[in-house]
């Protein structure tokens, strides 16, 4: 009897999460607007600030992950096939990236993407 509240509290969570990642996603949005960095200034920014960034594709390092260019360096940006395909995101490909920063311990800084705007193929 008891696993039956628990079980409607999972499946609940389990249908409004989209809910919860989209309205952080509007925020994410809001703040990048106000965020139109470099690259180099992107790989200094804390964990977690929304920024706004435009430069090359230059090339897929795996599934999701590609490296962005600009003029002031490199980074990787991690994409979701729902935002924009491997076959959109070809090298040389210029594009405008709205994410989230993603510090790690053992790994480079990287962006997660909540919208890519291809400017120029």
């Amino acid at each position: 009897m008891r696993k039956t509240p628990l079980l409607l509290s999972v499946i609940v969570l389990a249908l409004t999460s989209h809910v919860w990642a989209e309205q952080d996603d509007s925020k994410i949005l809001e703040e990048a607007a106000k965020n139109n960095i470099t690259i180099v200034q992107a790989l200094r920014a804390n964990d977690e600030t929304a920024v706004t960034l435009q430069g090359e594709i230059v090339r897929q390092i795996k599934h999701e992950h590609y490296e962005l260019k600009d003029t002031t360096g490199s980074m990787t940006i991690e994409v979701d096939d729902e935002l924009a395909t491997a076959e959109q995101l070809k090298a040389g490909t210029e594009v405008k990236v709205v994410g989230e920063i993603d510090t790690h311990r053992y790994k480079p800084t990287d962006i997660e993407v909540v919208k890519l705007e291809i400017i120029k193929e």
